[in-house]
């Protein structure tokens, strides 16, 4: 009998459990072999609760979601154990029971809902297929459909039913993806990582929508993401997996504060944490790599990459304990967990590169309008920045702000409107990348949010740095060898991978494959495009190191663009807030964040989850962000603020950039004694 089995026993069966795993064991065939992806897995979820599933990328989370909605692919199966939703045994159904249980008991949101819908159909029809497959007639269908976009809080349903998915904004199909889910009112929800790719404010009303429909409809959620905030704010117990093994149980809250497996501590000890920043102290991070799928290492399966590990976690697999009354934990040495030595040392002995009074990067009065359908769409509006050698600028702000547009000026993929300057190393560059020379564009490199798309996958890792050494850096023959080896090794990859092509690399790999393309050049500046919100933590935090590394000793600078707050604030010297491609807030990163905020700044780092479940209560901001193509007249956010002037100020008069610490600039009406200040709480270790 499993541990989790016999907790059971003890406390009793509950009879009102929705989803129960067992001693799950799935394997994948490959090459005619069958590799053992799950081993062991138990978990129960009651009714009304939600369970949190946390690990890195192919430790078999979304493996467990297939088993348990039985949609593993042809060459999965389940070896051992027993998946029971609502007491019937999965494993036993026939189709048509299990195409009802689908349809009428378990639902699933995936992380990318533009997927999820079909971009030929109208929004209506889709949601509404939903009741017909239950046997709603389609008028009747139409009619909860509309009742069901109301129910997710979507404030004109008549607009959204008759609109295509490529019409909506991301929080907005979101929506309509979980009220297709619970619709049916199921007993469990399967979420899986479905905020990863929503700004701050979005993915707090995701998740609180979340919250109500589950005390609304007493809703069982399995919740899976790697952001362990985001657990920690929605979930009432977690499990941690490793390699397939879930390795420590417990409340989410106990669990985060007091880890007791190595993995749970080095998962929590890569997070950047409210205050931490690159220069005070490096983010810890897990050494190695996860075990190939289905390879079983004799003892701990952690025990690689554990600097707790001693001769018996080699060859001796430990058992799950109990651990108080709620806790379990897969470890020899759960009492020694929170001591665990550092992989990376803290300090980080960074060179502070010397004060420049020439900024190396300069753009003024910098607008882009598109004509779409002959209406004018201001995606820029006088926008003015200084990017100084060896600092990083933050760029924030929801989707549709700017700032993918504000890249692209920069890098010259997009022209901006007549009389914008943009300026590199005290010179102005042509608008476009065509007209500008080949060292102008080796002084300005890109890394990409996601490298499967910016790498060529026919390629070999060689092949793609050594064409930027051979086309921007002119290198060639022996000198072009000993700069790829170097580059190679400033990024912690070995010559072995050289040979190898994207495809046979992991996430964290192929991104510094991209990082080490772009410093082949030896950039000037480094435009980060979302470079780390598609990594779990574990990779996140060794990239965020390797900027800071590489940063330190090539003397570089970074344009970092982010929707995640936390990671911005850790690398970020200074910070730009754009809203409706205005900048709202400009000023040294500590400023930004300790006030006085902008109340849209002040929005946005209300909406932010902690780990530990501190900080202020998160700002409302009323409705969507406006259309760039009919802003608001005065100040372009006074219909979302919750501080707008009573006296109609704010209506009518746009307010000016103005200076209130030095260095630091607003674009607000309202006194710098009203505007908000963050409370911080101090840094854990």
């Amino acid at each position: 009998m499993t541990l989790a089995a016999s907790i059971t026993s003890e406390a009793g069966r509950r009879e009102d459990e929705v989803l129960r795993v067992r001693d799950l064991d799935v394997a994948y065939r490959v090459r005619g072999v069958d590799r053992l992806t799950l081993r062991g897995v138990d978990f129960e979820i009651g009714p009304h609760e939600s369970f949190g599933l946390v690990g890195e990328s192919g430790c078999g989370k979304s493996t467990t979601v297939q088993a348990i909605t039985r949609y593993l692919p042809r060459n999965g199966r389940v070896v051992r154990g027993s998946i029971e939703i609502g007491g019937q045994d999965l494993m036993g159904m026939r189709p048509e029971a299990l195409r009802q249980l689908r349809a009428r008991t378990v639902s699933v949101v995936y992380q990318e809902p533009g997927r999820a819908l079909n971009p030929s159909i109208r929004v209506g029809r889709q949601v509404a297929e939903v009741f017909e497959v239950s046997g709603v007639g389609r008028g009747e269908a139409l009619e909860r459909a509309e009742q069901a976009l109301r129910t997710v809080q979507i404030a004109d349903p008549g607009r959204v039913l008759g609109a295509y998915p490529h019409q909506l904004s991301g929080g907005m199909l979101q929506r309509v993806v979980i009220a297709m889910a619970i619709a049916v009112e199921p007993s469990l929800l399967v979420l899986d990582e479905p905020t990863t790719a929503l700004d701050a404010t979005v993915e707090a009303e995701v998740l609180e929508l979340i919250s109500g429909l589950r005390e609304q409809f007493s809703t069982a959620v399995l919740f899976i993401s790697h952001n362990l905030a985001v657990i920690a704010k929605m979930c009432d117990r977690v499990g941690v997996m490793y390699a397939g093994e879930i390795v420590e149980t417990g409340p989410a809250r106990a669990v985060f504060e007091a880890p007791h497996h190595p993995y749970t501590v080095g998962l929590l000890r890569c997070v950047p944490r409210r205050g931490q920043r690159k220069d005070h102290a490096r983010l810890d991070t897990i050494p190695g790599f996860l075990p190939s799928p289905g390879e079983v290492p004799t003892g701990c399966i952690f025990a690689a990459r554990c600097t707790l590990a001693d001769d018996r976690c080699r060859s001796e697999s430990p058992a799950m304990e109990l651990i108080g009354e709620t806790r379990t934990a897969r470890c020899f040495k759960s009492a020694e967990a929170p001591n665990l030595p550092r992989a990376e040392p803290e300090e980080m002995a960074l060179r502070s590169a010397p004060p420049s009074p020439e900024p190396v990067m300069r753009l003024e009065h910098v607008s882009k309008t598109y004509h779409v359908r002959g209406t004018a769409v201001r995606a820029l509006v006088d926008v003015g920045l200084e990017l100084f050698p060896g600092e990083t600028l933050g760029v924030v702000g929801e989707s549709g702000c700017g700032k993918t547009t504000l890249a692209r000026v920069m890098l010259g993929l997009t022209a901006p409107d007549t009389g914008s300057v943009v300026e590199l190393g005290g010179r102005a560059v042509p608008p476009v990348a065509t007209s500008r020379s080949r060292e102008d564009l080796r002084l300005l490199q890109i890394v990409f949010q996601n490298p499967d798309s910016a790498l060529n996958r026919r390629h070999s890792v060689r092949h793609i740095v050594s064409r930027t050494l051979s086309k921007l850096a002119g290198l060639s023959g022996a000198a072009l060898e000993d700069r790829l080896l170097e580059i190679v090794r400033s990024v912690r990859m070995e010559p072995r991978h050289l040979p190898m092509r994207p495809v046979q690399l992991s996430g964290g790999l192929k991104q510094r494959v991209a990082i080490a393309r772009a410093f082949a050049g030896e950039p000037a500046v480094l435009v980060c495009d979302e470079p780390t919100s598609a990594l779990d933590v574990s990779v996140q935090a060794a990239i965020l190191n390797l900027l800071v590394d590489l940063q330190s000793r090539e003397r570089v600078s970074y344009v970092f663009i982010s929707h995640d707050l936390g990671v911005v604030r850790y690398l970020s010297d200074r910070i730009v807030v754009l809203y409706l491609g205005r900048v709202m807030e400009y000023g040294p990163a500590e400023s930004v964040f300790a006030g006085p905020h902008h109340p849209y700044t002040e929005a946005l780092l209300s909406a932010v989850p902690t780990l530990d479940g501190t900080g202020r209560e998160r700002i409302r901001l009323a409705g969507d962000i406006p259309s760039p193509a009919n802003p608001p007249s005065g100040c372009v956010f006074h219909t979302r603020c919750p501080r707008r002037l009573a006296d109609g100020t704010c209506d009518t008069v746009e307010p000016p950039l103005r200076e209130v610490q030095p260095g630091k600039v607003l674009r607000c009406h309202l006194p710098l004694e009203q505007l908000g200040r963050l409370e911080e709480a101090p840094v854990s270790a």
